[in-house]
């Protein structure tokens, strides 16, 4: 089949046509959302175009969405491996690779994600980066609005979920979906309406815009009004395609590689996330249950077995978990982030 690639407008629209003289480098950025939805033209493509303006034409981004180059779960690799110079990453999808930056996945930690993508990001590369994707070079962070459960049928407490399959939104997710009796059905994002629509899975935790970004409303009409996790995505870059820019492109690249620039491509996406909630509650065919206190409580209860065991698999790796706990949730105070 025929391989087709975006052509990011940045360079059209706010710059004009450029010779390849006048682009010293191209990059080969890779996804696997659909091109259409907001992580890309809110997140992904503003950050890839505002490289190539602030870099006056010297540096082209070459995006290649929607798994074109390879699945969801590779991505991290393809970094790695220079198959491309940046790689867009879910880090939950490859269980047990990253167990620091695992924290962030745990629910009812954050409930609010432009500023968790700040702390996320300042925490992680004072306290797991250097220790787990030192391989690559992080650039920024980028969660969606607090994701929520939604089913085909109702789930209220913890007790609802036994017995049913979930699609998990990552790793943590689904060892949560484990400890409450329920089935994990894993598989990536673009493929949960097949699995929700052969019956493979009963309901899924997504962020609210994935209802219709990946056409869902048919399948899950159900809603537990909650903010229940985050998933956290990062885009990473190749080290030796870094090392390989002049100083001047490297300048531009460090720029964009920030906390403010997590911040900012979060904050497109929870705007969009934002309005799909309030789109399905106005979708008569939808049906919103918001939990009481007695099944929040009970909700984090639960949860709270995630956290010793994330501290047993970190401690195990050497890292003082009790201290990298604690300093997330002080990133997640200081953001005005923390559930």
């Amino acid at each position: 089949m025929k391989k087709t690639t975006v052509a990011l407008g940045a360079i059209l629209a706010v710059m004009g046509p450029l010779s390849a003289s006048a682009q010293e480098v191209t990059l080969r950025l890779s996804h696997w959302v659909p091109p259409t939805i907001s992580p890309a033209t809110k997140g992904i493509n503003p950050w890839a175009e505002s490289v190539m303006e602030a870099s006056e034409g010297r540096i082209a981004i070459q995006i290649f969405p929607a798994q074109q180059l390879g699945r969801a779960p590779d991505h991290y690799d393809m970094a790695v491996q220079g198959i491309v110079d940046l790689s867009y990453v879910n880090p939950g999808y490859t269980a047990g690779r990253f167990p620091i930056y695992g924290l962030t996945e745990v629910p009812f930690m954050a409930d609010d994600s432009v500023g968790a993508a700040q702390a996320i990001h300042e925490w992680y590369m004072a306290y797991g980066a250097e220790a787990e994707m030192s391989d690559v070079k992080l650039c920024f962070v980028h969660p969606h609005g607090p994701g929520a459960m939604h089913s085909q049928e109702d789930i209220l407490n913890p007790g609802d979920v036994a017995g049913k399959n979930v699609r998990p939104a990552h790793a943590t997710m689904a060892r949560f979906i484990s400890l409450l009796g329920g089935g994990p059905v894993q598989v990536p994002a673009p493929e949960v309406r097949e699995a929700l629509s052969k019956g493979t899975a009963e309901a899924v935790t997504f962020p609210w815009g994935a209802m219709y970004d990946f056409k869902l409303t048919d399948e899950v009409q159900v809603h537990l009004d909650m903010p229940f996790y985050l998933s956290s995505q990062v885009m990473v870059m190749n080290k030796t395609s870094y090392e390989n820019l002049s100083d001047a492109n490297k300048a531009v690249i460090d720029d964009h590689c920030t906390p403010e620039w997590s911040k900012t491509v979060a904050a497109g996406w929870l705007e969009d996330d934002m309005a799909a909630r309030d789109q399905l509650m106005a979708d008569e065919s939808q049906r919103f249950n918001t939990p009481s206190e007695a099944d929040v409580a009970a909700w984090r209860e639960a949860a709270a077995p995630l956290i010793d065991e994330w501290k047993e698999t970190v401690a195990a790796k050497g890292g003082d978990a009790d201290a990298i706990l604690a300093a997330f949730e002080a990133a997640l105070e200081k953001f005005d982030a923390k559930y």
